[in-house]
């Protein structure tokens, strides 16, 4: 697949996400989301330490499993973002357990085979990634679990009020109001990116804040 002509405007999307980071340190507040609340039973029960957190935003997911006691590794393509939670880890006392990385997630993850337990992500795969990028990071997510590792990432989905408005780019992604581009998923696409790995679940949930309509996945390696 092909970004149909498109990739000077994905591109531009990580400015775009770094001039509203900068400028709006808590964008998405601070509260965890519900998501991550749910992830860290999962993870708490599988036993999970070591967490690859993809696209940690501001931190507010982080913070929720640094301060369960899990070693967070995050990967975010903001310099903002990566400032923001190295600074509120240091003013939490959470250093030890909060790594920061800035890193853009169409490369190759920059860890070895079998280093984490659980992977993380919350709305990062909808963002301005086409299908075959998407694919790529999760094989990588495959690459760097141990086996039986945990994967939990949620998307926003065909369901969602917002699908269908703005600027079509083709494989269910749209540029919408603001600038900001979204990758709509559906069931059948979310069934094809988890190749390699067992489907737990695929839950229908809210992100009501906002409001979201989101798939959230739950995989394991096999």
């Amino acid at each position: 697949m092909s970004d149909g002509g498109n990739r000077e405007r994905f591109d531009g999307q990580m400015q775009h996400w770094e001039g509203y980071l900068s400028s709006t340190p808590d964008m998405f507040g601070e509260a965890p989301s519900e998501s991550a609340r749910f992830a860290l039973d999962v993870f708490r029960d599988d036993g999970a330490r070591d967490l690859l957190e993809l696209g940690g935003g501001q931190g507010r997911d982080t913070f929720l499993f640094a301060g369960a006691g899990m070693n967070v590794h995050v990967l975010d393509y903001s310099e903002s973002a990566v400032a923001t939670i190295s600074e509120k880890a240091r003013k939490r006392g959470l250093s030890g357990g909060v790594t920061t990385r800035l890193f853009d997630l169409r490369r190759p993850v920059p860890y070895p085979d079998g280093s984490f337990d659980a992977c993380y992500a919350h709305m990062l795969l909808c963002m301005a990634l086409i299908e075959e990028e998407i694919a790529s990071l999760c094989r990588e997510v495959h690459r760097v679990l141990r086996p039986g590792g945990i994967f939990i990432y949620t998307v926003r989905n065909t369901e969602d009020p917002h699908y269908g408005q703005g600027t079509y780019l083709g494989e269910g992604i749209y540029e919408t109001k603001g600038g900001f581009i979204v990758h709509f998923f559906d069931r059948e696409k979310v069934e094809r990116l988890a190749e390699g790995f067992e489907i737990v679940g695929i839950d229908r949930c809210e992100e009501t804040r906002l409001p979201k309509r989101l798939f959230r996945v739950i995989l394991k390696k096999r």
